[in-house]
């Protein structure tokens, strides 16, 4: 069980059965890569399968024997600096790099149909999103922590009694200090009808508003 967990889980990512690899001519400034300088096509430096692996977190191209699986170059594909590049020609044959301590060397690799190198482009591609994803993982905000748009930013005030404090609120109308002689209008004197009723039981006065003036008849 223990061996099981040690050993590293493999994912094939791509297998094309049949791939033709070519010795190709150092690249010119500021020219890019074209099959059609690799020579005669029909007559490649080696015949084989391809295989894209995923291993933890690397990805190779293996080139190896379709019946024997000797293995024929390796190359190992980093999303950061593309190890692939597709040639200006054709849409069936890439430059690949391989690196070997250090040193670096190029081959061309060509598919017999276009869409066995569509899918190869596709499971690249798909590699690629998922490496810059967890590269650049989305951040998680916490909605506590955001502040609300509602409040004024500044540090916060507190209105909360300190031990000891007290407060106290002053009703009109109620206490020593209220004045017999004012009305409810804050006038003195008020408007008094010849009648008990415009008085409370305590004798103080509340004036009478007179009515609203009468609309103005139609004629």
């Amino acid at each position: 069980m223990e061996e099981f967990v040690a050993d590293e889980i493999e994912s094939i990512l791509y297998v094309v059965r049949e791939i033709s690899v070519y010795r190709i001519p150092p690249l010119k400034a500021n020219e890019g890569h074209r099959a059609q300088g690799w020579g005669d096509l029909a007559q490649p430096l080696w015949k084989g399968r391809m295989r894209i692996v995923e291993k933890s977190d690397t990805v190779s191209l293996i080139f190896e024997d379709a019946q024997t699986g000797e293995l024929f170059a390796r190359a190992l594909f980093d999303p950061s600096k593309p190890s692939v590049e597709a040639v200006l020609d054709s849409s069936r044959y890439f430059v690949i790099r391989i690196e070997d301590s250090g040193r670096k060397a190029y081959i061309g690799i060509g598919f017999s149909e276009r869409s066995d190198s569509f899918d190869f482009n596709v499971a690249l591609q798909d590699y690629t999103k998922r490496w810059k994803a967890r590269m650049n993982p989305p951040l998680q905000v916490v909605e506590e922590d955001m502040p609300s748009p509602h409040i004024p930013p500044g540090p916060k005030k507190d209105y909360s009694l300190k031990e000891g404090q007290t407060f106290s609120i002053s009703i009109p109308g109620r206490g020593g200090n209220f004045d017999n002689s004012s009305n409810l209008l804050g006038s003195r004197g008020g408007i008094n009808v010849g009648s008990s009723t415009s008085s409370d039981v305590s004798g103080h006065s509340f004036p009478l508003l007179p009515p609203p003036p009468s609309a103005p008849k139609r004629r």
